[in-house]
């Protein structure tokens, strides 16, 4: 069988990612809105067990993909494994840390995926200007979220215990771009997306259902805001959004799209302020400033074959 043909970012594939980093952006503060009421583990692995429910019978009497039967089951399990391991440390680093470093540790997951895609596919290299936006996108994340904290005045946890919460931050950057490229360069690859997504969905709720009991973080108490936060995130989050970056992942180039989910947690402030009335001070419109920039170096090469085009 041949491998399908990635494309390079397109508009599509822009303005698609920056909904979905709105959408996931305004999850992070749906599961923070209701944190009290029921655990952040519990609330992603019932999200994760009933979109997988949801996802089966969507395909089965509405969006007929045929499954690939030649993917392995253990790139299946590998793929399901990253996608829970992803959610399991930014749950408990949230313990530990503040907020604001399990989101800048999180999205060093366009590193990590771009780094192992580079060395298994030659497709998925990028150029020193590339690179050069990648680390320009992240240095502004890191100056939206950790400048007010070092400039500002803000206070870290008591003790030391921060040092662990951002370790599981950083495992959990390193379990999403791990799933990127267990997507790419196995079996998996060719799975139509969604059995890609089925599988991640259905071992998250299998693993970390159990571990909210093991770990005693299974308390829930049902009011309207866990049932509206709870409705959002299987029908919006996991279901629909999931299943568009899976699709998005079978047609465009990973790397490049990695790095456009950057904007995620310029949102989640964004909506914090909006919904929770927080404020952002320079250090945000720095980081924002930062981002675009990035953002516009990582598409230079598209950006000169559409200027190319029109001339």
């Amino acid at each position: 069988m041949s491998k399908p043909v990635r494309r390079p970012i397109d508009l599509r594939a822009f303005l698609l990612c920056v909904c979905l980093s709105m959408i996931w952006g305004l999850q992070q503060t749906a599961i923070k809105a209701c944190a009290l009421e029921i655990s952040p583990i519990l609330q992603v692995s019932i999200r994760s067990g009933t979109a997988a429910l949801l996802l089966w019978l969507a395909n089965r009497w509405w969006l007929h993909e045929t499954w690939n039967a030649n993917v392995r089951l253990k790139d299946a399990l590998l793929v399901g494994l990253g996608f829970a391991g992803e959610f399991f440390f930014v749950a408990q680093g949230l313990s530990y840390t503040n907020a604001s470093h399990i989101s800048v540790l999180l999205y060093t997951a366009p590193f990590f995926a771009a780094m192992g895609l580079a060395i298994k596919l030659p497709e998925e290299r990028l150029s020193l200007v590339q690179w050069g936006g990648l680390a320009t996108a992240f240095l502004g994340i890191a100056s939206a979220f950790l400048l007010p904290v070092f400039l500002e005045g803000g206070a870290l946890p008591e003790g030391d215990r921060w040092i662990l919460g951002d370790f599981f931050g950083l495992l959990a950057g390193l379990s999403w771009g791990c799933t990127t490229i267990w997507l790419r360069t196995t079996t998996m690859n060719n799975a139509p997306a969604t059995q890609m997504l089925f599988w991640q969905l259905l071992m998250g709720f299998l693993l970390l259902f159990p571990i909210a009991f093991i770990t005693d973080q299974a308390y829930v108490t049902l009011t309207p805001m866990v049932v509206g936060s709870m409705a959002f995130q299987i029908l919006i989050v996991s279901f629909a959004s999931y299943l568009v970056w899976s699709n998005l992942l079978k047609q465009y180039l990973a790397a490049r799209l990695g790095v456009l989910v950057f904007m995620t947690p310029l949102f989640g402030v964004l909506f914090s302020v909006v919904l929770l009335g927080e404020k952002i001070g320079v250090p945000f419109v720095l980081g924002c400033a930062l981002v675009i920039a990035g953002l516009l170096m990582m598409q230079s090469k598209n950006l000169r074959f559409l200027r190319q085009r029109r001339e």
